[in-house]
């Protein structure tokens, strides 16, 4: 069965190895893809990509488990964990049963780049085999909810 993972955000997607953090360039974690989003004042919502449970959450990051084997990390832009949750709002809880299209957390890339990182959006299959994923094309642009991955 198929596993469409939808995007949680507007913005461009990139190339997983065009993100400039060698973990997620490396896919150390896992393969998949990043979203660029726009800059625009004020704040966006990072959706769920999957139906299923909230794995785990920090204010900059998010697991969503579609079953035992799948599950999808969400990592609202590079080493944004300095922030310390800082901009950041959490909308769901750990465990908590989620849609995709559910709003998880609020934040605004624009802040996190004017607090000098970068907002880059990094959406990775975790414990996948690269060969299962069928990816967006670098450069194509994204609204909420429009397919990212398909995980066969």
């Amino acid at each position: 069965m198929t596993l469409e993972v939808l995007s949680p955000l507007s913005g461009t997607v990139v190339a997983l190895e065009d993100v400039p953090d060698p973990v997620f360039s490396g896919r150390l974690i896992g393969p998949g893809l990043a979203v660029d989003p726009p800059r625009a004042p004020g704040e966006a919502v990072a959706l769920a990509p999957i139906p299923g449970r909230v794995a785990k959450i920090h204010p900059h990051a998010f697991v969503i488990a579609a079953d035992g084997s799948r599950s999808v990390l969400v990592h609202l832009g590079l080493d944004t964990v300095g922030l310390e949750g800082r901009g950041f709002t959490i909308h769901r809880e750990e465990g908590e049963e989620v849609r995709a299209g559910d709003p998880i957390i609020t934040w605004s890339p624009a802040r996190v780049e004017g607090d000098g990182f970068n907002p880059v959006v990094p959406i990775v299959a975790l414990d996948a085999d690269e060969a299962d994923l069928v990816l967006a094309a670098p450069g194509t642009t994204v609204t909420p909810g429009d397919a990212l991955i398909a995980w066969s």
